[in-house]
């Protein structure tokens, strides 16, 4: 089994969290309707978006009265999801009056994963409560299609696989994020369709649910992609943006003030199915002309194999063959980008968010991100006497959706914990 043995250094997954209204950002946890819940979860919010905080700050954040504060944060730290620490700015050797106390979330409290369910694998984010790294798993899966069933099993195997190996027990994990390509309904955990499923509307939530032993949240994994860059990316400070992803295929995330945006059916922001060609190249989904069939890494690697005599079997390699100067490459990015670029401008005609976020597991900038394409965008868009939206690339690593599944997961486990303190 492949995995990696180092975990990487604590690194706050959620820091950058602004206060919002009591909701449920993933839909998943009915409200009960009890203020007091409300009240928590705004103020554990508080906490976690400062990171230390005093309780006279989390008033003025919050608008609750001091008293209310005071008794919240009781709660919450009869609880055991906060503890008392002495702030970081008090001077060392400082001796006149009482320090004043400080708040942070306990991180022991809770023990949450964050998966990203790939085409050949499975990987396994475990994080603290205060969204420490404390390690990560890779799973790899037998097939790229499976029943849900079969899916189920493998997610709780990579979950039991990563406890093993950083020697926790499963019966900890409170709760598990799950980002998964395709038409997913994240407030049912419903899928109309997934590449990682042979069948059509799933109720994988139910599926899970009837076999892990802790609370499961689903959801599109370019939506978790958006949720990572407002929590700790490029769409911090931003409440208006739009994300879009690049790897086996293309997605999107909306974040509409502050917000997700899924649409009435949970199926909202498939630009990697927007339509190119009427009759076009076959996508993935099943039909034709998709922009995700010119542009997605399964297209542009299909495009070139079937072209040319060199077989390629990595976007990397692709990309370095047209550095080379090699034609076909490049009238398959060239193709590709040019769509793309159409694809974007329509975006920012459409939404004209604050930021347009282009995220990639790259390190480095996707190929189809060529300066040309960034610019060619700028020709498209439509002209108006004021700056274009700024578009950013963001070459996340690796762990790009895992970390946005586990971003989901302790937001998600945030608001159960609230509503069952007190009962």
């Amino acid at each position: 089994m492949n995995h990696n043995p180092k975990a990487p250094a604590a690194q706050s997954l959620t820091r950058a969290v602004k206060p919002a209204k009591p909701s449920s950002p993933g839909g998943m946890v009915a409200s009960s309707g009890d203020a007091r819940s409300a009240g928590r979860l705004l103020v554990l919010i508080a906490i976690r978006r400062a990171g230390q905080i005093a309780r006279i700050d989390i008033s003025k954040q919050t608008g609750f009265s001091p008293a209310t504060v005071t008794a919240i944060t009781a709660d919450l730290l009869a609880a055991g999801a906060i503890e008392p620490i002495t702030p970081d700015d008090v001077p060392i050797g400082a001796k006149r009056g009482r320090p004043r106390e400080a708040l942070k979330l306990r991180g022991a409290f809770k023990l949450i994963a964050g998966l990203n369910v790939a085409a050949r694998g499975i990987t396994v984010l475990l994080t603290d409560f205060e969204g420490h790294q404390i390690g990560e798993f890779d799973y790899p899966l037998p097939a790229i299609r499976s029943s849900a069933e079969v899916l189920a099993e493998n997610i709780l195997a990579a979950v039991r696989g990563a406890c093993a190996h950083y020697e926790r027990n499963i019966d900890d994990i409170s709760g598990i994020g799950i980002g998964l390509a395709g038409q997913v309904d994240g407030k049912r955990g419903f899928v109309h369709w997934s590449s990682s499923l042979t069948e059509r509307n799933v109720d994988l939530g139910s599926v899970l649910g009837r076999l892990a032993p802790f609370p499961v949240f689903i959801e599109n994994d370019a939506n978790l992609v958006a949720k990572a860059e407002h929590l700790f990316g490029e769409g911090r400070n931003f409440e208006n943006f739009v994300v879009v992803t690049i790897e086996h295929g293309i997605g999107m995330g909306i974040v509409i003030g502050g917000k997700l945006y899924r649409g009435s059916r949970g199926c909202g922001a498939e630009f990697g199915h927007i339509k190119v060609n009427a009759d076009g190249a076959l996508c993935q989904c099943g039909q034709r002309g998709c922009l995700e069939a010119y542009a997605g890494e399964y297209a542009l690697l299909r495009a070139a194999n079937e072209a040319g005599e060199t077989p390629y079997a990595s976007i990397a390699a692709l990309g370095h063959a047209e550095q080379d100067g090699d034609p076909m490459a490049r009238a398959v990015f060239d193709q590709a980008r040019r769509l793309f670029a159409m694809g974007l401008a329509n975006l920012v005609n459409i939404f004209d968010p604050e930021r347009l976020i282009i995220a990639s597991r790259n390190t480095s900038a996707h190929p189809l991100c060529a300066p040309s394409m960034l610019a060619e965008v700028a020709q498209l868009v439509m002209q108006v006497d004021a700056p274009m939206p700024e578009i950013r690339v963001h070459g996340w690593g690796d762990l790009m959706w895992a970390k946005g599944a586990a971003a989901f997961g302790i937001e998600q486990i945030s608001e159960l914990c609230v509503n069952e303190i007190g009962k």
